[in-house]
């Protein structure tokens, strides 16, 4: 009964098809980019980029009330921060040449203060939306929006199709990497913006708060059980869309937000992970 509601709904209503298939979507990407962030030790970047998208979403819904023009979407003004806040994290990170780390915290902290200045200016915002905007919501995914992320699942697709042997020599031996010919600054860059546009997608999604979890959790998962780059991205992708599904459909059922259940499912997965590793363990130890 539980599952036949939520299908027989999903068939009756286009707003939970959109959902469904704009997760689905995020399903893949968000371990797929989440890998090679995890394994090239900048995980931080998702939280900043997060935090500056919303500056974006927010100066975007402001601009629109006041100038009603489409260029002032805000999802597409959360595209764009996101993007932007790339090339200020890479200005920044040339100031201190020995302390590059300090960018992100200066980056995220912008972010959050031009959040909460627009979010003030903007009267007629509600608690509803801002709660959206810090915890997902899934279920307000559009037609266009699901466009949007459609367009960008494909443009991740082919970018990691073309650059797939340079990442990965990228992610494990950066110096190989110089040594070999790679464009090493400029491959940097094309994933750290498609890094910002995957993200200014997952606002929708999970909201803010969550966007870090979402790409890094099933990729701690899969590096637990995976023995090679390939093989982690296949596990985290399979645990990203187990807890993608299933909580949209216990949130739907359960009729609460649907961001916090899927990263709780997504830590229960690890937990799981964890536990049976350490079974093993302890089985393999006995033995000797």
């Amino acid at each position: 009964m539980f599952l036949a509601s939520v299908f027989k709904d999903l068939f009756a209503f286009d707003f939970l098809q959109y959902a469904l298939l704009a997760g689905l979507l995020v399903g893949l990407l968000a371990p797929l980019i989440g890998t090679v962030v995890v394994i090239r030790r900048i995980s931080f970047i998702a939280d900043t980029l997060s935090h500056f998208s919303l500056a974006g979403v927010c100066i975007g819904v402001f601009l629109s009330k006041l100038i009603n023009w489409k260029i002032f979407d805000p999802l597409f003004m959360g595209i764009v921060f996101s993007i932007l806040g790339t090339f200020v994290i890479e200005k920044l990170r040339g100031f201190y040449k020995n302390y590059k780390e300090l960018s992100m915290p200066i980056v995220m902290s912008c972010g959050v203060a031009l959040s909460g200045l627009f979010i003030s200016l903007s009267n007629n915002i509600d608690s509803k939306y801002t709660n959206s905007l810090l915890f997902g919501s899934i279920l307000s995914v559009s037609s266009t929006d699901l466009i949007t992320i459609i367009i960008i699942t494909v443009i991740v697709f082919i970018f990691i199709m073309f650059t797939y042997k340079k990442i990965v020599t990228l992610c494990f031996d950066e110096v190989y990497a110089r040594v070999s010919g790679i464009n090493v600054k400029l491959l940097q860059l094309g994933l750290t913006i498609i890094l910002a546009l995957v993200i200014s997608l997952f606002i929708d999604i999970v909201g803010v708060l969550l966007i870090a979890s979402l790409m890094i959790i099933p990729v701690a998962s899969a590096i637990l059980i995976g023995d090679s780059f390939l093989n982690t991205v296949v596990s985290s992708i399979v645990f990203s869309e187990v807890s993608l599904v299933s909580g949209f459909v216990i949130s739907y059922h359960a009729n609460v937000t649907t961001g916090p259940v899927i990263i709780i499912i997504n830590i229960l997965i690890l937990i799981v992970i964890m536990l049976i590793k350490k079974i093993r363990s302890s089985i393999a130890s006995k033995k000797k």
